[in-house]
């Protein structure tokens, strides 16, 4: 809270709130374009390539969804080989702050853990004769228990103000938590968006001066944590209650649906919510500059 508060007092008289100094919008075609194949790779793909092998051919239930397993997520993995690469290389230019090349990120380890998680999954429903395809479904799901559960104990300790267990990105073991989401953010634009360490800089920049930025992050972390859960209980109880082949493709869809409509309503929260830190920002300079003005007449 100290190191918050002098960042306050030091960036207190800047007419506006530190930059960040990045556009999502000026990477639309890219996010489009990367978005579009992880749909095509990830829904599109497992449930064209159920019903194509499973009533278009001869092949044993085994050998569809062994092919259906070995087919999926290519997109993912070489995105993930990529990140690994930018954050492992000696030069690298989004590294984050403070940390060893060994360390990568903390969105890597979760991103890590939750493909382990889906690969047992896919594995072990893979081995059987007859794979149960209601567990077949279920790697999405796994994915949003995976990470809604890491955002909601992290954001627990952080409540508790119970200092970091370990490093999350930039935020050394020992330090005062941050809201989940805060790391998620900072690793995949920082990563993923090319914003670079310079983003990780900058965003600590303003989370540290802004207030009204600092509540934004705790009420959309518990507002994407909250709904990781909700919608991985809801997947798995269609998943495991409808008709096997609707639950197939609810398992394989219903989460990025989901995802969208999250998206889209943090889109126009945050939006909203800089218009009022920037409102905030200088209503406070106004404040404390006549605050000012007034010791100066007193003193004179």
């Amino acid at each position: 809270m100290a190191e918050i508060a002098a960042a306050e007092e030091q960036l207190g008289f800047e007419p506006e709130p530190p930059a960040l100094n990045y556009s999502l919008w000026d990477r639309k075609w890219y996010i489009a374009l990367f978005w579009g194949l992880i749909l095509i790779d990830v829904i599109a793909q497992p449930i064209a390539l159920y019903f194509g092998l499973w009533y278009g051919t001869d092949l044993s239930p085994n050998v569809v969804f062994s092919i259906i397993t070995a087919a999926l997520g290519g997109v993912s993995i070489f995105e993930y080989f990529i990140r690994f690469w930018r954050l492992w290389k000696k030069n690298s230019t989004c590294r984050v702050i403070g940390a060893r090349r060994m360390y990568l990120d903390w969105f890597h380890w979760n991103f890590s853990l939750g493909w382990i998680i889906i690969m047992i999954e896919l594995i072990v429903g893979t081995v059987p004769e007859h794979p149960p395809i209601r567990l077949l479904a279920m790697p999405l799901a796994s994915m949003l228990y995976a990470f809604g559960t890491e955002l909601l104990i992290v954001d627990a300790l952080r409540y508790f103000e119970v200092p970091a267990p370990v490093r999350i990105s930039s935020i050394p073991k020992g330090a005062q938590l941050r809201p989940a989401i805060y790391s998620i953010i900072e690793d995949i634009v920082a990563v993923d968006g090319s914003g670079g360490t310079a983003f990780r800089e900058a965003l600590n920049k303003r989370y540290e001066a802004s207030h009204v930025f600092r509540a934004m992050l705790r009420r959309l972390g518990a507002f994407w944590a909250f709904g990781c859960e909700a919608m991985a209980v809801l997947t798995t109880i269609l998943v495991f209650t409808i008709q096997h082949e609707a639950a197939y493709c609810v398992g394989w869809s219903i989460p990025f649906i989901w995802a969208a409509v999250w998206t889209l309503v943090t889109y126009f929260y945050v939006k909203r919510k800089l218009r009022e830190e920037q409102k905030a920002w200088a209503d406070e300079i106004a404040e404390k500059q006549g605050a000012i003005a007034l010791q100066n007449t007193a003193s004179e």
